[in-house]
Order: structure tokens, then sequence, then C-alpha cells
């Protein structure tokens, strides 16, 4: 039996019984706690009175934004107004029972709140509290505002993309948002490890994620390249192929995936030719190489290419759109979609890529109305119906 063939429906999830207050707003602070929420943990998001930007991002359906639910399918809704000393109050009460905060608020912003990591930790010493910035809560950078396009700018990546489409000298448009969710990971990463600690010490601690930091974890090579002189190849390593009906891209990164490329090509005598034998050598003729191989390919469909290329154990793949790798069997095999529910109907959202053999990871069924569950809260912090009336009053 494989991991895929678990039945997650009787299992439970790694962080079950772990509350988490998500402060976190737009992309990277909402998936880190989805992430945690898939886990099994319970997932309170704290909202203004108008709900957090994404409930507004289209596709919207009857009001509600199936972005919005992709982030936060399977969280709980509160409405607060944090400038509120009364909100100020129930979120302390709601600290000494919680495990994890999360926030991603320019820094600053929530110490002037009072709800900073120095103000509740003497509430609950056992708190892990994440903030998530784009430069880091401290130095010369850290109140500058940031999204992730301007982390896609400020940390190199994209110019060291530029780098690889060859006659081309004006960056991409951003389109894609690599930061945000390569920061939210990184967060669910320290989290976890920051509770495995607290099992070990007891204590809490306060973690702070950079966006830029962690962009620049994406730009491997170019960090390596930019303190020694690499030469570049003579053509990008890494792109299309064309054939006779479109392009696929090919993948060679071994001495096996070399050999397989340029028998599939026709040229098995490339293997020990003088211009690719070895791999600085085939670095410095890429053109070359890609130009003989592009003379065999041009000559086939993709299909055939792609065949061909399998056969040879070559790294390769059509180049598809999303909708198209969405229905992907494999997708389907290993349950890749769950099907989520909110105001405006049921819409699809990825699962996390990883399964566990003896946990379940599965998105929530359903993605909170705003608000939906800020007097279950409030009654918990203590209030009497009165004092809840008050509170609701003030949003």
């Amino acid at each position: 039996m494989t991991i895929a063939d678990v039945d997650e429906r009787n299992a439970t999830g790694s962080l079950h019984g772990l509350r988490v207050l998500d402060f976190s707003t737009t992309i990277a602070g909402p998936h880190c706690t989805r992430m945690l929420a898939d886990m099994g943990a319970e997932v309170i998001k704290i909202e203004a009175a108008e709900g957090e930007t994404m409930r507004i991002r289209p596709p919207v359906r009857n009001g509600c934004s199936s972005l919005f639910g992709q982030l936060n399918a399977g969280k709980k809704s509160v409405v607060l107004n944090l400038k509120s000393a009364d909100a100020v109050g129930i979120i302390h009460q709601l600290v000494k029972d919680a495990d994890v905060l999360v926030e991603n608020f320019r820094p600053g912003v929530m110490r002037r709140l009072k709800l900073d990591y120095a103000s509740l930790q003497p509430l609950n010493p056992k708190l892990v509290y994440c903030s998530i910035s784009g430069y880091g809560q401290s130095g010369p950078s850290a109140e500058l505002p940031a999204y992730a396009p301007v982390i896609h700018a400020a940390s190199g990546y994209d110019m060291a993309h530029l780098a690889h489409q060859p006659g081309r000298n004006r960056p991409d448009y951003c389109g894609i948002y690599h930061a945000d969710i390569l920061t939210g990971v990184y967060a669910f990463g320290a989290i976890s490890a920051a509770l495995y600690q607290r099992h070990l010490t007891g204590k809490g601690q306060h973690i702070d994620v950079s966006m830029l930091e962690s962009m620049l974890t994406l730009t491997q090579n170019e960090v390596q390249n930019a303190q020694f002189d690499v030469p570049p190849p003579s053509r990008p390593m890494f792109g299309p192929v064309e054939t006779a009906d479109g392009y696929v891209m090919v993948a060679i990164a071994s001495e096996k995936t070399f050999q397989g490329l340029v028998r599939a090509a026709g040229h098995p005598d490339w293997i020990e030719d003088a211009r690719f034998a070895k791999y600085a050598d085939r670095r410095r003729h890429w053109t070359e190489l890609m130009e003989g191989v592009e003379s065999w390919s041009r000559t086939v469909t993709n299909e055939q290419c792609l065949a061909e290329l399998g056969v040879h154990g070559v790294p390769c793949s059509a180049y598809r759109t999303v909708a198209e790798a969405m229905r992907d069997p494999q997708i389907a095999h290993r349950g890749g979609l769950a099907t989520v529910e909110d105001g405006g109907g049921t819409f699809e959202v990825m699962n996390m890529p990883f399964r566990m053999s003896g946990a379940r990871v599965a998105a929530g069924k359903r993605a909170p109305a705003l608000g939906e569950h800020t007097r279950e809260f409030l009654a918990e912090s203590g209030l009497s119906d009165d004092q809840i009336a008050a509170v609701l009053d003030q949003r």
C-alpha cells in the first residue's frame, strides 16, 4: 500500500489540538496559516469589519472570492476593531489559550496595537509568534512597504531570470507571486520547528521571516556566481525545444540524460564528440548542441518528440496551461485537488503537495464568511451577552 492509498478520513491532522491566531492578510501569511489548518490546527482569522483585501479579488461569485477561499479554507473568521481597547482585551484572553500567532503587518504596527510579541509573551510564555514582512523586523529597510513584485525586483530574482531570456533587456511583468508562497512555506517550516522546540523546552519564541531573504534562496546558482567568475553557457541551458507543431521543455542535468538526448536526436556519436563529451565543454558549445537537437525535433510533432525522449529517459514535458495541469491523471491519483464551499458555491483548491502515512493532510471543506465565528469567540473570552453586543456595535 502506498501513502496515496491511506484513508485520510479516519486519520487525524498532525497539528490537531493546536490553536492559531491569524492576523495575516493577502497571500504570504494566509498561505502559511492555511497549511497549518490543512494539518489540523484550529485557525482563527482576525479581520477588520470590511474584511481582508483578498475577499474582493476575482473570481468573485455572489460576493464571495474563490481566491480568498483558496487561501483561507478551513479557518474561522472573527471580526474585531484592533484600535479598540475592548478588542485588544479580547485578543489578550484568546492569546492565553493560543499556540501560534501569525501576522504580516509592516514592522511596528503590532507594537503600536500592543499586540507584539513583547506584549503577549508574558500572557502566554508558550506562544510561538511568527512575523512575516518584506525585509525583516529590524534593519535599514525594515519599515519599507513591500509586496511580492517589489521583492522579486529587490532580491535580484527578476534580473537573474532576465539573464536566461536571449535578446531581451527589459524585466518581465509580474503576475505570479513566488515571494508570497515561498515565504509562507518558510514561515510554516519555522513554526513547525518552534513547536518541536517548545515540546522540548516548554517555551515559545518570536520568529522573524523575511520575504527578501526567502527570494534570495531561489537563486542558488546566482548567489555563487555573484562571488566568483563563472562564464555563462553560450545559450540558456533549459528552454523550449522547437518541434513541427510546438515546443517541449527538455532538462539535461546529468551525463545519462545528455546521452539519452543525443541518442533520441539520432546522434549517438556526440557522446564522444570533443565539443560535448565533458560538461564544461558542453556549456561552451551549448548552442551548437541544441541547434543539432532541433534539426531533429523540428521534423517530428510534440507527441512524437516526447515519446522518443521518453524512450531514452530524457526529462521532458509539453508546455501546458494550469487548467491542463489540473486535469493531469497524476493529480487525480494523488488527490491533489479538494472541493471547497463558500457563499458563492463550490470550487477546487490545491491540497498541500505532500501526503503522510499516519496523518490527514487536506483542505477544509468551507471558507468562512466574514465574521462568521465572532460571537462564538467573544463568548469564549468571557464576555456577557451585553458586552458581546457592545463589541459587535464597535466593529
